[in-house]
């Protein structure tokens, strides 16, 4: 198991350049599975969840080319469906949360898919109703196999249907846009998830032939086409590492630019820090946070504590609420953090009030957070990361803590951070890997 060795309270400056979207790196791979031409990718991050779905394509069959360090090809001509029935394939996927994301691809054009119940965070529960439920509007049947302990999936004759998911679920929904491309007439999907990751999904599927309307909007339509071709995309840069590095500077007083945020596509997220009472500048399509040697948390309007919950687009997404909360530890003044969709996101807090914060975790959806402001030392400590998010919050509570932390099982970050610790060295961190 590897680990961080962390000196805390060194400031960072300068600037550093957000990597490619993870989420919605995971989305357009399984994608290229819908046609046998040829797809390039590029901003694609060098990350371990989108490496291993990369391998887990090329194992399928896929011919995958590394064009340069975070571009990729991919031509899925030729598909080995009988890979499905492998040992390795269910370890495969049971290992990668991203991985269900190839059961609509793979129905679409071949009618047959198979999954793994798949891994992934121990964040709580993760159902897979919404995607299962959506695709078997369009036709398909699912069958558990309790022996092999994977889920069986034919779909010969796909149709379009009226689907109201029973909830916003990007994944879900990006899993029965790609079943429903080919399916004989119209699909309408309500209630569908319109992330900027999966507004790009639409965009590049509409690129390759796809008939996608109602982009950017809870209301999609898809008209079924016989067939796609190949195209050419660029992913987005990660909102979640963008909010991540908006953190960093913040709790470490430090003054820093990021580079190339593509300002339109975050939403709430800038105005949800400045509630946080951080100073943000937009420069063209940079984010300049200047040194502050304190920031109060507002409150609302009546006086009441300010409350921050995760939401569907376009309100605040969940993968950043555990950067907010260990913001908020150094903040002057309260605030309530709301997690809404994961029960067991929070539990990591136990370790940051070790490390000397003031936090009432008030159910496993809940906590609320005393920010001590200058007053605030917080302490060295040893600590494990549990999943990405909690595992970045850590390594920022340690960047500004007072001594040497230790974070071990770092490839909980590596999951969703690229050569994190590298990259913020080079900004004035002192981080080693061990």
């Amino acid at each position: 198991m590897s680990s961080f060795i962390i000196e805390g309270g060194h400031k960072l400056s300068g600037e550093i350049t957000p990597q490619g979207a993870k989420n919605e790196a995971l989305q357009v791979i399984c994608a290229t599975l819908l046609t046998a031409e040829k797809v390039t990718i590029a901003n694609v991050p060098n990350i371990l969840d989108v490496i291993n779905l990369i391998v887990l394509l090329r194992d399928l069959g896929v011919e995958v080319e590394q064009i340069s360090p975070n571009e990729y090809s991919f031509k899925a001509e030729n598909i080995n469906l009988e890979y499905l029935k492998t040992e390795k394939f269910y370890k495969q996927t049971s290992a990668l949360r991203g991985s269900v994301m190839i059961v609509g691809p793979l129905l679409a054009r071949f009618g047959q898919a198979e999954i793994a119940k798949p891994g992934g965070d121990k964040i709580g529960r993760r159902r897979l109703d919404t995607h299962f439920v959506g695709i078997e509007k369009l036709g398909a049947q699912f069958n558990y196999n309790s022996d092999r302990k994977v889920f069986e999936i034919q779909g010969k004759n796909l149709r379009g249907a009226y689907i109201l998911l029973d909830e916003a679920s990007v994944t879900g929904t990006a899993n029965v846009l790609m079943a429903s491309v080919f399916a004989n007439g119209a699909t309408t999907i309500y209630n569908a998830a319109c992330e900027p990751y999966l507004q790009q999904l639409c965009i590049m599927l509409n690129a390759m032939g796809a008939k996608i309307s109602g982009i950017g909007s809870n209301l999609l339509t898809i008209e079924g086409v016989k067939s796609l071709r190949g195209c050419t995309h660029r992913l987005l840069p990660d909102m979640i590492e963008i909010g991540s590095f908006i953190g960093m500077a913040a709790m470490t007083g430090s003054q820093l630019t990021v580079k190339n945020v593509a300002i339109n596509q975050l939403g709430i997220i800038p105005e949800s820090f400045k509630r946080m009472g951080i100073n943000i500048v937009n420069k063209n399509d940079d984010i300049f946070i200047p040194r502050q040697n304190n920031y109060t948390i507002e409150s609302f309007i009546d006086g009441s504590i300010m409350t921050i919950a995760d939401a569907p687009w376009p309100g605040l997404t969940p993968d950043l609420l555990s950067v907010f909360l260990v913001v908020a530890t150094k903040a002057t003044g309260s605030v309530l953090i709301h997690q809404k969709m994961f029960e067991s996101r929070l539990f990591f807090v136990d370790k940051l009030i070790d490390m000397g914060a003031q936090i009432i975790l008030c159910d496993p959806h809940r906590a609320t957070i005393i920010g001590q402001g200058r007053n605030l030392h917080l302490r060295a400590a040893t600590m494990v990361s549990p999943d990405i998010r909690a595992g970045i919050a850590l390594l920022i509570a340690a960047m500004s803590a007072e001594g040497t932390s230790v974070i071990q099982n770092i490839d909980q970050i590596d999951r969703g951070y690229e050569r994190i610790d590298e990259r913020l060295n080079a900004i004035g961190a002192k981080i080693m890997r061990m």
